[in-house]
């Protein structure tokens, strides 16, 4: 198939996840007619068979850096790509699988390996823009198909995404959401998450599990402060805050404080 000259062209790239940020994307559905339309998706082995080459226009990159092949393979997308948008919170805050950035992974690696000698692994697993730059993040775990057709349309007709940056306290005040953090004693990140889901887990009476990592403007000690004055202790703190977005760096702070105490 030769390259389309009118439509941009777009790369979707996996490394470490769970693909739930593609199945995302494929969730769209009707709405990704439109954008399949209007662009011409060159790679995506989630959704076809067909592996075109770069040069990209817009390369969407989901989950994190965890092997060596892996990072050189991410510097290669970025020399080819003119707009590189990480996907998630794998590729924004190097996801789940960053809690053995605590621990000794080659331990790991004997232990799940019966041949640990033919495994090549780095120690951590990190968020793509610690490896090369990045022009867009979409955040979540998995992200809203929602900020994935907004970014799209917006490089499409050349105006600055519309990107939430507020605290998810936002969304529920929007929605006349009760707080529990205030009203029941119920542990939430939400003060010092980013807004996008909508609220999803407060709104049904449960705290916010962080899946969109901290905003920009997070305090995240000032509300693990809040947690140890209602009674929640060290591990359960720690726990708390390394959870999908644990190696992003407020919250990442705030765990790594409490094994020094």
């Amino acid at each position: 198939m030769k390259p389309d000259k009118h439509r941009p062209s777009v790369g979707i790239f996996k490394f470490a996840s769970c693909d739930g940020c593609q199945l995302t994307l494929l969730d769209c559905e009707d709405e990704l007619l439109a954008v399949a339309g209007a662009v011409e998706i060159r790679y995506f082995p989630e959704a076809s068979r067909n592996m075109g080459k770069g040069p990209f226009d817009i390369a969407f990159v989901e989950g994190s850096i965890t092997t060596h092949h892996d990072a050189d393979r991410i510097q290669q997308i970025r020399r080819q790509s003119r707009i590189l948008i990480a996907l998630g919170a794998c590729a924004t805050a190097g996801g789940i699988q960053a809690l053995r950035n605590w621990k000794d992974s080659a331990e790991f690696v004997r232990l799940v390996y019966a041949k640990p000698d033919y495994i090549s692994t780095l120690k951590t697993s990190t968020p793509v823009a610690e490896h090369v730059v990045v022009d867009y993040e979409l955040r979540g775990c998995p992200v809203q198909k929602s900020h994935f057709l907004e970014i799209v349309c917006a490089l499409l007709t050349g105006r600055r995404p519309q990107l939430l940056s507020a605290s998810l306290c936002i969304e529920c005040k929007r929605k006349g959401n009760t707080c529990v953090l205030v009203a029941s004693g119920e542990p939430c990140l939400g003060p010092a998450t980013q807004a996008g889901c909508g609220a999803i887990c407060p709104a049904l009476g449960r705290g916010c599990y962080g899946c969109f990592g901290p905003h920009e403007n997070a305090n995240a000690p000032a509300l693990a402060n809040r947690f140890r004055e209602d009674g929640m202790s060290g591990p359960d703190l720690q726990r708390t805050f390394r959870m999908f977005n644990a190696w992003a760096w407020q919250f990442r702070k705030v765990s790594e404080e409490v094994e020094t105490r």
